[in-house]
């Protein structure tokens, strides 16, 4: 089998891009597995690319970039753009920069071209074109990377008209396959939840020794990272020796700084910026802290669990509560509860025993999470397909 990924942009950093390496690692064992990016603005990848994996770009920013080969012409890329305007709502062309004239109209091209049996779009417009443009002897899924709730009105309406054209559709949690199951018409046979999985690289395991909090995503809003210095500062009253790191960048970082600043956190908070080495990184630290609004999954929790980390994370809709068994590999507190996020981290500050139970905990958790086993029920659902 012929599989093929449609990312926006597969040579940058992002947890999306992550995850899909990930998993066409897992497939490239049994199957000719490539990845089709809408966008190409740097010569190599951010991430390492599986072997036998390659990577085909549909559009090449890189100054002095040669011509693609079969370059849509300027009335094709007119045309095409012009379509991809009417199926991919405003919203989610906002959102994501990358459906230019000359992608969409090269992902036109590809998807009538393919020699691919399954083609996986990646996010809601990729997903909304391919439900639109590909051939019915083409099998295609549409994976979300985020809950439905967390899409525009106009971008949750798109997907209830055309996501039934798919031959199916991958969530991350049960939680949003209700949301799925109750709000679109797509088939229950064809809804799927499935978790993102780790890579099969060997792991470092964190000694739970290290003064140091870590936190990892983009530095964005939903993030809320000014929430989490401020229950940071009920470490540092009591421990000052103690660091928080967080991994990422982002428009939020001037905002973020401005933050450390006024709680007098500038000797106890340190800006990492991106990291291609998450797990070595996470592994440095003694304590993961998520303080974010919504999760579409929590793959930095899986991350964390990997390297015998315990994760304090709100308990904010849809992934960290199923991945966290509160008390057993990380703690739960409620959503917004900035207090309760200080104490909660602080506790396991101040309890070495409790640390290290949990982080055992968590190093068994994160084996639901294997690329061997979540490729076998990727493999099990692909042949399900109709």
């Amino acid at each position: 089998m012929k599989i093929a990924f449609v990312i926006a942009n597969g040579y940058t950093m992002g947890g999306t891009v992550r995850t899909v390496y990930n998993l066409a690692e897992g497939l490239s064992r049994n199957h000719e597995v490539e990845i089709v990016s809408l966008a190409r603005k740097r010569e190599d990848t951010f991430f390492r690319l599986p072997e036998g994996v390659r990577i085909i770009p549909l559009s090449d920013a890189r100054p002095g970039a040669p011509e693609p080969e079969h370059k849509p012409g300027d009335l094709a890329r007119f045309w095409w753009s012009r379509r991809a305007e009417q199926i991919v709502p405003e919203s989610e062309r906002a959102r994501n920069r990358n459906y230019t004239p000359e992608a969409v109209a090269a992902l036109h091209r590809y998807l009538r071209t393919t020699d691919a049996d399954v083609v996986m779009g990646t996010r809601p417009g990729i997903n909304l074109l391919i439900a639109s443009w590909a051939p019915k002897r083409v099998r295609t899924i549409g994976q979300e990377h985020l809950n439905l709730n967390e899409h525009t009105a106009e971008v949750a309406e798109a997907i209830s008209r055309l996501y039934p054209r798919l031959n199916g559709v991958s969530v991350l949690t049960d939680t949003d396959r209700k949301a799925y199951a109750e709000r679109t018409a797509v088939p229950q046979q064809r809804l799927v939840v499935m978790p993102n999985p780790l890579d099969a690289e060997q792991r470092p395991r964190s000694a739970l020794s290290e003064p140091a909090i870590a936190a990892a995503g983009r530095l964005s809003p939903v993030k809320q990272y000014p929430k989490l210095l401020k229950a940071f500062t009920h470490v540092v009253e009591k421990h000052p020796e103690w660091r928080l790191r967080i991994y990422g960048s982002g428009d939020q970082e001037k905002k973020i700084r401005r933050t450390i600043e006024q709680l007098g956190l500038e000797d106890n908070v340190e800006l990492m910026g991106q990291t291609k080495d998450v797990l070595g990184s996470l592994s440095q630290a003694s304590v993961l802290a998520i303080s974010s609004r919504v999760e579409g999954f929590g793959m930095t929790i899986v991350e964390g669990f990997s390297v015998g980390v315990p994760v304090v994370s709100f308990d904010c809709p849809h992934g960290p509560r199923e991945i966290i068994e509160h008390g057993h590999d990380g703690l739960l507190v409620p959503p917004q509860d900035v207090d309760a996020l200080g104490k909660a981290m602080l506790s396991l500050v101040e309890d070495p025993a409790e640390r290290e139970r949990m982080g055992d905990n968590a190093l068994v958790s994160a084996q639901r999470y294997g690329l061997d086993d979540i490729t076998r029920r990727w493999e099990g659902f692909l042949k399900t397909l109709r």
